[in-house]
């Protein structure tokens, strides 16, 4: 890893000792915040951001991110879910508990177009996507020597329909080998088989090129200009077996007309997808999404 990075990390890591998060999904009901509060009050913790949605509150489904200080939390943090568990049961809860300063670790996967990877990494750079990139895997090498020089490992792994099942066992294989917490498709152009997807439920984010649902597969922009759309956009979302109809993290679009050719709305889409994807991996590493369904609860 940079030099420099690494020092951004660590730093990080120091600042956010005492900084803990919560979250939590139950079926709604009297009671939780005020358990949930005097909890974290009878353990010394200052609530630094608490929200809270419920889908119904006569019987609908309840959600909750609060961020706490806690002094000498790292050395508390086993003892705190070990007793959270009590309150977890009493309201069928499932939740995490968990240390901000544990940094997530990422690994992403790209094939030749580097847009999303190059916004990753400048992000990254700029301490701005505080995660630590374990490797980057390529079906191409044209992102070798752009990684390599931040230091990042490149693993060039070939995939196709023939050696899907063979790339995949190398990709999981490294995957455990680094502890990998999310894996980001950064315009990664490969179908993943079900059996790679069920090894990692809902730590997958992949960037689709369309406003999902629309332009669902390959080659959305040809599509869109055919159809004479007005608007295009992009969707990042969370992977299942069923394809680019995994739970929606984040969407954008912008305008388009009849003057602009189908190169023009790639240019324009590219712009969109990096951002999109930027953000959704934002929000993933920092705790802020609940999985509901095929939904999302972005905090």
């Amino acid at each position: 890893m940079h030099a420099q990075i690494e020092k951004q990390l660590n730093l990080y890591k120091e600042k956010q000792k005492n900084r803990g998060r919560l979250l939590i999904k139950c079926p709604d009901q009297p009671g939780i915040v005020s358990a949930v509060s005097k909890f974290l009050f009878d353990h010394g913790a200052n609530i630094i951001e608490s929200s809270q949605y419920s889908t119904d509150p006569q019987g609908g489904e309840f959600f909750m991110r609060i961020e706490f200080e806690c002094a000498e939390l790292l050395h508390k943090l086993e003892d705190l879910n070990e007793q959270f568990k009590s309150i977890g049961d009493t309201f069928s809860m499932k939740w995490t508990l968990s240390s901000v300063s544990k940094i997530k670790r990422t690994a992403v996967f790209v094939s030749k177009e580097l847009h999303c990877l190059r916004e990753l990494l400048w992000e990254w750079q700029s301490g701005d996507l505080m995660t630590d990139i374990a490797f980057v895997v390529s079906n191409h090498e044209v992102a070798r020597e752009e990684v390599e020089l931040l230091g990042i490992p490149f693993y060039y792994i070939p995939a196709s329909k023939e050696n899907r099942a063979e790339a995949e066992a190398q990709q999981l294989a490294l995957l455990e080998e680094h502890d990998i917490d999310l894996i980001i498709l950064a315009r990664y152009m490969q179908i993943l088989t079900p059996n790679f997807v069920e090894a990692n439920p809902f730590k997958i984010i992949n960037i689709h090129h369309s406003f999902l649902p629309a332009f669902v597969g390959a080659r959305p922009y040809d599509r869109a200009y055919q159809r004479g759309v007005k608007l295009i956009g992009a969707t990042s979302h969370y992977v299942t077996n069923d394809l680019d109809e995994g739970p929606i993290i984040e969407q954008d679009i912008m305008r388009v007309d009849h003057r602009d050719n189908i190169d023009d709305l790639k240019k324009i889409g590219r712009s969109i997808e990096r951002s999109v994807l930027a953000r959704a991996v934002k929000w993933h590493l920092d705790d802020r999404i609940i999985v509901h369904g095929n939904k999302t609860v972005v905090f």
